[in-house]
């Protein structure tokens, strides 16, 4: 390594960038444009001159001009310029004084190689170049491990474990390499000499492990300049591996190492005076995973393990240094250990839902299965959850706050079940949970727990939501003793819960029958959509101040072709469950906007408003989707309303005000359905564009004999009023409770007392029998699914 030599180097500092700017400013004042450009010349000037020395070489040969003053000239210039570059900004980074004083030994080192006697004088004794030299690896090594040391930091088993495999597997390959010097080394008399053939590939092979265990992790270690460093440090090694291979005759290496050591010189204090500039370290994170830091994080591990492997083989055939193959063995053995926990992490995985961290489906199958079988099972009970109306939540406010949700509610349920009992996530908004030791009122009085503990507020993106769950009870051996049959008398369980809004249900064998319906209901429901078999009722709403009528109520009908005329109690829950919820409601409103066309053309200019499932307005593309049927129609904004339910206004006020505030610039009215039986929170009716409240009929009804009833009624009708919003009662059966409508100034009314819902033709009769009444050109031909 006497040979190793350098050009002149320059003090280049980092261009100065925002990101440090802050920290710069106050270590030094700013460069001047002059020290700008003066930087950048000399940044070029170093790979310059380093071109300039392999020509000299190449056209003058090895002298004492080149091979002595040239040299050194370029070494201390270099490191006077490293040195005044640390005392003008004084970093206090370690490596940054670690690298200074290495590129400081190599200079010493070329110094004593070149003007010192090569002979110490004593046979135990190395000359002080080799010192020089190795402090210069002891330096380096010391400057990469204090890097690596902030960098890795915190970090995790796994990315340690990946740096050591790597680090072992290459110093393993290289040590075949080095076998004859390392063995000549040990066969020499105990000498200075011998212990520095031995000294230096024992650098070198720490060198290229610490690189190389560097390299096998997913961070950035380095910092940005970082290819510079390593560049450096592996030509440098590169050079001395093949100086220790082929020794040179005479006093100096051959040229081709004396330009490697040059290069290797160069790169390493441009790293240095790039990275003295750098006041922001690199932050301590992983990269992502398609960087290249990552592309290398998992390639060296894997090069270093087959190259270990193919060391062992190599041992088997031919003769190779002991401590090659110590270094291979160890680098396997290291291998094996993330595969054994690999091995064990998967199967955990496997047996455990992602998002909760609650066991799936599959380990209820393999832990319930083994309890059914032992041979004393005591009495269990499986019930299946399912939160109610999730899915529009879901799609309202996005997956990403569905699933913290889920993750919410997964806690609560955790924290009810007592020891013993088994609480999986079947997938999607389903969960079940085993009992142990569990009888029917157990069974009951748990479900009416976690129950309870779901329908408490829950409070995400600073929104309060309340959720509603569905319990299905299937109880063993009674209804079942397999998980099986368990499974399927829960399921059917929970949806005649869910269906009867009764929140708990325990199988029975009535169930069966209910759920061999509720199925072909469902795929009857589909051949019904797409061959046309579903048609509108319609109940007209009456103004109370004119008499005159403001529109219809559409309801929906299906016409089955073996069971009659269905309601829509008899399918809509159907409908729901089964995702054609979207289906149906674009279906209603394609009805209803081709009768609203022929009543304008026959000069009824009614306005038809259409109730929308929260499914259905929470697609942000129903604006556009509706404009263009109206257009397609040749109808006016004014022709249509929807009815929205308070539940969607107040789910995601933002993406409802968003979606209604395009509707309503359109033309297009809106009504809240059902107003007073949601949320407490009026402030959305400040808060969004909305034309009209409709009063549900369960406060309509009973208003004349109860007086808290009749309360709400009049406060909601003043509420309205004050706002600038138009008052439907619904559920109009008396002419008494029409009487005390008027008297509390209601605007409009509709209910059976006025009409039942007819066929369009029949309302067309109803009208045309009733010419006192007139037609009105305000809001009002309303259709809906209900």
């Amino acid at each position: 390594m006497q040979g190793m030599a350098s050009t002149a180097p320059t003090a280049v500092p980092e261009p100065r960038t925002a990101a440090h700017t802050v920290a710069q400013s106050e270590a030094h004042p700013p460069l001047s444009p002059g020290q700008l450009l003066a930087n950048r010349v000399l940044l070029w000037a170093m790979p310059t001159a380093l071109v300039v020395y392999v020509l000299i070489l190449v056209l003058l040969g090895t002298n004492s001009l080149v091979d002595v003053w040239v040299v050194l000239l370029g070494d201390w210039a270099a490191v006077l310029l490293v040195w005044l570059a640390w005392a003008r900004v004084r970093s206090g980074r370690p490596e940054i004084i670690l690298t200074a004083l290495a590129l400081t030994a190599v200079a010493l080192g070329d110094t004593a190689a070149r003007l010192l006697p090569t002979d110490s004088g004593s046979t135990w004794l190395p000359t002080l170049a080799d010192l020089c030299y190795l402090l210069f690896y002891a330096l380096v090594i010391a400057a990469l491990e204090v890097l690596a040391h902030r960098s890795l930091r915190g970090q995790g088993w796994p990315v340690l474990l990946s740096s050591a495999v790597g680090g072992l597997g290459a110093a393993s390959m290289l040590a075949v390499a080095l076998t004859a010097p390392v063995e000549a080394g040990f066969h020499q008399p105990l000498s200075a000499a011998g212990l520095m053939s031995i000294a230096f590939p024992v650098a070198n092979l720490l060198l290229v492990a610490v690189l190389a265990g560097i390299a096998s992790v997913p961070v950035v270690v380095l910092g940005r300049h970082g290819v510079l460093l390593v560049t450096g440090l592996v030509v440098f090694a590169a050079a001395d591996v093949v100086e220790s291979l082929e020794p040179a005759s005479g006093s100096f290496v051959p040229t081709a190492l004396n330009v490697a050591w040059a290069a290797a010189f160069v790169l390493i204090t441009l790293w240095l005076l790039l990275s003295v500039h750098q006041r922001r370290l690199p932050p301590r994170v992983l990269v992502a995973d398609d960087s290249p830091t990552a592309t290398i994080a998992v390639a060296v591990p894997l090069a270093a393990t087959a190259g270990a492997l193919g060391v062992l083989i190599l041992a088997s055939q031919l003769h190779v240094a002991m401590l090659a193959v110590c270094l291979a063995g160890g680098t396997l053995a290291l291998a094996t250990i993330p595969l054994a926990f690999r091995q064990r992490m998967l199967h955990a995985l496997s047996h455990t839902d992602e998002l909760t961290g609650l066991p799936n489906r599959r380990a209820l199958a393999l832990e319930v299965e083994a309890r059914l079988r032992e041979s004393d099972a005591p009495a269990s009970a499986l019930l299946v959850l399912d939160l109610d109306r999730f899915k529009e939540v879901n799609d309202s406010l996005g997956h990403e706050t569905g699933d913290r949700l889920l993750g919410l509610i997964s806690e609560r349920l955790t924290g009810v079940l007592r020891s013993g009992d088994l609480l999986v996530r079947l997938g999607g908004d389903e969960f079940a949970v085993h009992l142990r030791h569990a009888d029917a009122q157990r069974a009951l009085a748990m479900a009416r727990r976690l129950r309870a503990v779901t329908a408490r507020p829950l409070l995400v993106d600073g929104l309060s939501l309340e959720l509603q769950l569905s319990c299905g009870i299937a109880l063993s051996p009674d209804h079942g003793s397999d998980l099986g049959d368990l499974l399927r008398a829960a399921d059917i369980a929970m949806y005649v819960a869910k269906s009867t809004r009764a929140g708990q249900h325990t199988y029975s064998a009535v169930d069966d029958e209910n759920d061999a319906t509720r199925l072909r209901t469902l795929q009857d429901l589909r051949v019904a959509l797409d061959e046309g078999q579903l048609l509108l009722h319609y109940q007209p709403k009456v103004s109370l101040r004119t008499n005159t009528v403001h529109g219809v109520e559409a309801l929906v009908r299906w016409n089955h072709p073996t069971r009659g005329m269905l309601y829509p109690g008899e399918f809509l829950e159907v409908a729901e469950q089964g995702g054609l919820m979207r289906t149906l409601t674009s279906t209603v409103l394609t009805l209803a906007l081709d009768q609203a066309a022929l009543w304008h053309a026959r000069g009824l200019p009614l306005t038809v408003a259409v109730n929308l499932s929260s499914r259905s307005l929470a697609d942000f593309r129903l604006p556009g989707i509706v404009v263009a049927m109206l257009a397609d129609r040749d109808l006016p904004g004014s022709a249509l309303m929807l009815e929205v339910t308070e539940e969607f206004l107040l789910v995601d006020q933002d993406r409802a005000r968003g979606i209604l505030q395009q509707l309503r610039a359109a033309g297009v009215m809106i009504a809240v359905d059902d107003f007073g039986t949601g949320y407490s929170s009026l402030a959305y009716l400040r808060d969004l564009p909305i034309d009209e409240l409709k009063l549900d009929q369960s406060f309509v009804i009973p208003m004349l004999d109860d007086e808290r009833a009749s309360a709400l009624v009049a406060s909601s009708i003043h509420l309205g009023h004050s706002m600038g919003l138009r008052i439907v009662a619904e559920g109009v059966e008396t002419r008494e409770v029409l009487d005390q409508l008027a008297i509390f100034d209601c605007d409009i009314a509709q209910g059976y007392f006025l009409s039942r819902p007819e066929p369009a033709a029949g309302l067309e009769a109803w009208l045309a029998s009733r010419p006192a009444l007139g037609t009105g050109t305000g809001p009002a031909a309303d259709t809906g699914i209900e």
